[in-house]
Formats: C-alpha cells, sequence, structure tokens
C-alpha cells in the first residue's frame, strides 16, 4: 500500500483475484489521514468461489501425510521470517500501530507458526491393547474440511496466524477475512503461503465486509468459523452459526471484547506497577483487546499511584510509528478517534477526574492523522459508561477500592472476563487471586498475560463464545473432529451371537 492507487483484491486458488463486485472502500494511512489505497469488499459470489476452490482443495490436503504438511510450515516459517520486518512495516502503514510494537506482533504470530510445525506430534492420538476379547480401542483426530477466520483490525498479521497455521496443519483449507481496515498484510501471508509450497486453494483470502462475513456463515460447506472481534459481532457470529443444521453443524469459536483489569495491592512494586500500566494501556494506543484499562487502586496505594501515573501519561511520546523513538501511534481511523474522543467526553459529564486529556493532540508534520494523547480518569465507579464499556483506545480509568476483597468483587462483578492482572509481593494474595478470579487469563506481576503459543487464548463471560480458546491445544481440538475406532480379527470372536452389553475382560 504504497500509493493511492494501490488495489487490495482477493486471492483464491492460489493466485491474486480481482474484485467484480464493484464495491471497495478506502483504506487510510492513520498517521497522516491520507487515502493509500481501496480494499475490495467481497460479494456473495466471490465467497462462493473462495468457498469451491478450498472445498476441492480440502480432500487431497487431508490426506496428505502430517510430516509433509508440517514441513510446508517449516518453509512458511521461514518465509516469515525472511520478511519478518516488510510485515510489521505493512501493519504500522495501514494500522498506526508503532514498528517496535508491530515486529512484536510479528513475532507472536510466528510462534504459532512454529507450535503448528510439531503437528506430526501434536496430532498422535490414544491406543489401548486388548481391552478385552482381543480387541483393540485407538482414536483418531481428523480435519473438518473447509474452515474460515474472521480478524480484527488491531492485529492484522497476528491473529490470522492464529487461526490459518493450525487449520492448514490439521488438514483443513482455510478462508481468511480480515479487517477492512488494514488487509494489505493478508495478501502478504497469502504470497508466503504459496512461496511456502501450500497446494492452490488450501489458502484463500476474501477482503470485504459483512456481505462477506454472512456469506461464510451461511454456505453449507464452511464447517468452522473462528472469529476476533468485539462482542455483538462476536454473539452474533455465534448466533448465526448455531442456527445451522445437518449432518455437521457449523462450528463457531468467537472471541469477543474486554474491560481487563489491574489490580495494584499497597505491597506492589510501585515503580514496576507503574511501568506495567503504562505499557500495557497505552501500547497499540490501546488497541487491543488484552490493553489494561482499569487500574484498581487498592486501599493506601491509589494516591500514590495516580502521582505517579500523571507525568508518565503527560510524557508519553506519540508520532508517526516508524519514528523510532515513537512510543504511541494514531488510532487505525477519523471515525474510531472520534468514538474513543466520545468516551473521554462522556467521562467527564458522568462525574469522572480527567487528570490527563489526549484530545486536541497534534502531532508536527501529522496534523491530519488520526492522533489521541494518553488520557487518564480518576475517581471512575463501576455506573460509569468509561468503565462499563471497551473503549479501545489510549484511556486508562483508576477506580479505587477499600482492600483485596472490594477488588475481587469488582472484577467479577462485570460482564467481560477476558485478562486481568495482580501486582503484588505477596504469595498468599497471588494465590487467592489466581483461584477466586472469574477471568479467562490471569497475570501476576505480568500485565498482559497472553498464552504462549502452546498454550491457548480466550477469557470467560462475554468475552468468548463457544467451547474452545483459540490455538494450542485447544486449537488442535477445535479444528478437528474426534474418532474412536474399536478393532478385533476373526481369529479372536467367538461363536455365537452376544445379547449383552459389551465390556472390558
Amino acid at each position: 500500500m504504497s500509493s493511492a492507487n494501490s488495489q487490495v483484491e482477493h486471492f483464491i486458488n492460489g493466485s491474486v483475484s480481482p474484485s467484480a463486485s464493484g464495491r471497495r472502500q478506502d483504506v487510510f494511512n492513520p498517521a497522516t489521514g491520507e487515502v493509500s489505497g481501496q480494499v475490495a469488499l467481497g460479494s456473495v459470489e466471490e465467497v462462493n468461489a473462495a468457498v469451491a476452490a478450498a472445498s476441492a482443495a480440502a480432500p487431497a490436503w487431508a490426506e496428505t501425510a502430517p510430516l509433509k504438511r508440517a514441513r510446508v510450515m517449516f518453509k512458511f516459517k521461514e518465509l516469515i521470517e525472511q520478511n519478518h520486518d516488510a510485515l510489521a512495516a505493512a501493519i504500522t502503514r495501514e494500522h498506526g500501530k508503532v514498528f517496535s510494537d508491530a515486529k512484536g506482533e510479528v513475532t507472536r504470530g510466528l510462534e504459532i507458526v512454529e507450535f503448528a510445525c510439531g503437528i506430526p506430534q501434536l496430532l498422535k492420538t490414544q491406543f489401548t491393547d486388548n481391552i478385552g476379547g482381543g480387541i483393540d480401542n485407538w482414536n483418531l483426530r481428523q480435519p473438518l474440511g473447509v474452515t474460515a477466520g474472521i480478524t480484527p483490525f488491531n492485529f492484522p498479521v497476528m491473529v490470522p496466524l492464529w487461526m490459518a497455521p493450525v487449520a492448514i496443519a490439521t488438514g483443513n483449507s482455510f478462508i481468511l477475512k480480515p479487517s477492512e481496515r488494514d488487509p494489505s498484510p493478508s495478501l502478504m501471508l497469502a504470497d508466503l503461503f504459496r512461496q511456502a509450497g501450500l497446494p492452490d486453494g488450501v489458502f484463500n483470502v476474501v477482503q470485504g465486509d459483512k456481505v462477506a462475513v454472512d456469506a461464510l456463515l451461511q454456505h453449507p460447506e464452511v464447517q468452522a468459523i473462528s472469529f476476533v472481534g468485539s462482542t455483538p459481532i462476536a454473539e452474533y457470529i455465534y448466533s448465526e452459526a448455531t442456527k445451522r443444521a445437518g449432518t455437521f453443524p457449523l462450528r463457531a469459536q468467537a472471541l469477543g471484547g474486554a474491560k481487563n483489569h489491574l489490580v495494584v495491592m499497597p505491597d506492589a512494586n510501585l515503580d514496576q506497577a507503574v511501568d506495567a500500566l503504562i505499557g500495557a494501556a497505552y501500547g497499540s494506543a490501546g488497541e487491543r483487546c488484552m490493553a489494561i484499562s482499569v487500574a484498581v487502586a487498592v486501599g493506601s496505594v491509589a494516591d500514590k499511584l495516580v502521582e505517579a501515573l500523571i507525568p508518565r501519561v503527560k510524557a508519553l511520546k506519540v508520532k508517526n510509528g516508524m519514528e523510532d523513538d515513537a512510543e504511541m501511534g494514531p488510532l487505525v481511523t477519523a471515525a474510531h478517534k472520534a468514538k474513543v474522543e466520545g468516551y473521554i467526553d462522556s467521562g467527564v459529564e458522568a462525574g469522572a477526574k480527567l487528570l490527563v486529556d489526549g484530545r486536541g493532540l497534534k502531532v508536527p508534520g501529522h496534523e491530519n492523522g488520526f492522533f489521541i494523547g494518553g488520557s487518564l480518569f480518576d475517581d471512575v465507579t463501576p455506573e460509569m459508561k468509561i468503565y462499563k464499556e471497551e473503549i479501545f483506545g489510549p484511556v486508562l480509568c483508576v477506580v479505587r477500592v477499600p482492600d483485596f476483597a472490594a477488588a475481587v468483587k469488582l472484577i467479577n462483578a462485570h460482564e467481560y472476563g477476558n485478562g486481568v492482572s495482580l501486582f503484588t509481593a505477596d504469595g498468599n494474595t497471588a494465590h487467592e487471586f489466581s483461584r477466586r478470579i472469574q477471568v479467562g487469563m490471569v497475570g501476576i506481576n505480568v500485565p498482559i498475560p497472553v498464552p504462549m503459543a502452546w498454550h491457548s487464548f480466550g477469557g470467560w463471560k462475554r468475552s468468548l463464545f463457544g467451547d474452545t480458546h483459540a490455538y494450542g491445544e485447544e486449537g488442535i481440538r477445535f479444528y478437528t473432529r474426534y474418532k474412536s475406532i474399536m478393532q478385533r480379527w476373526s481369529a479372536t470372536i467367538g461363536k455365537g451371537a452376544e445379547f449383552t452389553m459389551p465390556v472390558a475382560k
């Protein structure tokens, strides 16, 4: 996306496929506010073409030995490493996050590819010899067929790599519907898969909006859909998926929104807690589902915490993300910037204390960029909109509570349960927090507890719809069907019919 004439198309059956839908949407450079190109908005017919390609490729790919699939993944891994900075630069150009953060995103996605390289081991199952009467029992995990992923704007490389490598390594074909706000990295990934030797049709990209999403949801050959994004859309996707009847109902995994808290206990190392809050609240301009948006100050630590945060928030280096010393870049679009500013307005109207106001920030040389400075609220209460809803911007709310029990009660009462952190020097407090908190991902003195590739990612409550978390062993389960097989041979079969329930002998 280097010029205003750039056109981002689909990738179907092994090659770039120019859109015939006639619908397109502008793509912006958030740092300048300028249009950098246009992305196709796919039609139902284009989704059908991608599904047809994926369906045709699926049987042969499913029969390909896991070791051969792993070799494609190893080559894909090598190509990502070679193109690491190019992928990161594409993220920064269209999303706006700082270049160092974008490189970190690519690395975290690469770790899932590395996990998928172990697919021969990961697909090994259990075998029981001679359970009785010469019968052996074992199980298989077999691919589903055509699968799909719908991914968000805030991680245009990492989240597709949460899905596609695991789906493909387990023997499925895959269709990616990336965000239309920063679509270019999707075609870069498609080309790297092609270079890695992945057969045509196994990985496809359909650009688009709700039309493409609904077409994937309604297509009878799509067997599973994974989604990451806001809770209303996650709930919609899961609801629509569960309506489909038939031999194999559509399997759905929909990761939604978050309101992540970081609890600071009076015994915590204050400097470390402040460092953690600054990075976790304002990194990527708060456009992370694992961003910390609420600091829960327990007891006597509250005043000291707020006093330490104010100068740090004011000193944030908000710049074009490609500048070496940038700490925070712009928001992704002008509309999203306006939405975040509206939340700040709401907090002021509700009576919260706005200690640092990021509205009205102009970055020299980038006056038309979608920039907003870091904002900090104190005396936020659970009734306020800025506490209840996901802002998805560089806004940190401080909530004061009297003790540990009140902190746990506050967090457990929230409708979201994605991620949470506790900063403390006391092991018993950490143990109690880990056991009692009703949140899917927990950090102890870790501000952003994103699980590593061989574990799995996902929240609780209205942060996750579906039975499995993303990637890791949970991902293997999501993209495969379990089958149990019992076998014996004629020499061990006794004469005569058996009318009793078979049991182990």
